[in-house]
């Protein structure tokens, strides 16, 4: 009898255990397409708030950088970091030193929100790729790997943005004394759309496309390896139980910036003069008052690499690389923090590589 009941109970159990198994998998099967739309909204999310605070920190070298790549060299406004930013405050206020951040920020949020999700997305399906085709399951992203996965976001990412970008470079030129004023992003938008065509607003990609491979790239794979580094070898007790101190991780995504810009800057120099090309009421800045007009007309990326060189020599390529390093680092790092920030309060798992 005392068997009978014992073997009923166990019945009993196993059946409430049976059920409620079922009941779990059926609640999983009907959150898991949710769930992973949620993951994905919050990756954006942080991805956007990452570049927003990332980029509006840095606007006025930002802005300035640009400046000294593109102006006349026969008319030079703009010499050096302390007397550039002294010349615009000077001239254009306290608001002339975020110009074209607005304008920034539309452009960097949905940029950044997508590199980071891109990124992501590329080592899960890199990594998979690389451990089936090892057959070690346990096998991590090297940082080949993670440069592949970098230059792929970025890629995707500046694709995506590439026409804001365009209309920013030349919303953050214009000054006071333009002849014609870009009144916003969307205003500019259709103004080179109505007198310069479609294609305008691709000036420039193909060295974007080609810059952006090693400057985005090293980033994640130098930042992501740094990281790994530090978390494996623990120097100096830099950490304590697995986890980095965050001036540790904005000193690994200084790292990486500094890496990325310097490798790609030359590009991003011709990249921003491109842009300017076609632009019938350029501004002052660019024509130089009138004065010795230099050559705007390029029929490609080699051949504003040639004009550029041999009419302001091979330093003209790194024009505005000392305002761009400034920038550049404590940019990348407080974007790299940031965007693991705003994940951590989300919720979100952010060790794509394990």
């Amino acid at each position: 009898m005392a068997s009978e009941d014992v073997k009923s109970s166990e019945s009993a159990v196993s059946t409430i255990v049976n059920l409620a198994e079922e009941a779990k998998l059926a609640r999983e099967g009907v959150k898991a397409p949710s769930y992973a739309i949620l993951s994905i909204c919050k990756s954006f999310v942080a991805g956007g708030v990452a570049g927003g605070v990332s980029r509006t920190a840095v606007a006025p070298l930002e802005r300035l950088k640009i400046l000294l790549q593109v102006q006349n060299p026969h008319s030079i406004k703009y010499n050096g970091t302390i007397q550039g930013l002294k010349y615009i405050w000077r001239t254009e206020g306290f608001r002339g030193l975020f110009k074209g951040n607005g304008t920034n920020c539309a452009r960097i949020v949905p940029n950044s929100a997508v590199k980071f999700f891109s990124y992501e997305q590329a080592s899960k399906g890199i990594l998979y790729l690389y451990q089936r085709q090892t057959g070690n399951v346990d096998a991590q992203l090297t940082p080949l790997l993670r440069l592949g996965a970098g230059a792929c976001a970025g890629i995707i990412a500046m694709s995506a943005t590439y026409p804001m970008d365009m209309v920013r470079g030349r919303l953050t030129v214009q000054t006071e004394n333009s002849p014609y004023q870009y009144r916003g992003m969307f205003h500019a938008l259709s103004t080179v759309l109505r007198q310069e065509g479609p294609r305008a607003l691709y000036k420039g990609w193909l060295p974007s496309v080609i810059g952006v491979i090693p400057y985005v790239g090293l980033n994640f794979a130098v930042y992501e390896s740094l990281k790994d580094w530090l978390i494996k070898s623990k120097p100096f007790g830099l950490v304590e139980d697995s986890e980095l101190s965050v001036t540790t991780r904005l000193a690994c995504g200084a790292a990486a910036g500094t890496v990325g810009q310097t490798v790609a800057y030359p590009l991003d120099v011709i990249r921003r003069r491109m842009q300017m090309v076609g632009w019938k009421d350029a501004a002052s800045v660019v024509t130089g008052d009138g004065r010795n007009k230099a050559p705007l007309e390029y029929a490609g990326m080699f051949d504003a690499f040639r004009k550029t060189v041999r009419h302001e020599g091979f330093g003209a390529l790194y024009k505005g690389l000392v305002p761009n390093s400034v920038k550049v680092v404590p940019s990348i790092a407080i974007a790299f923090v940031t965007y693991e920030g705003v994940k951590d309060i989300l919720g979100v798992e952010i060790r794509i590589s394990d």
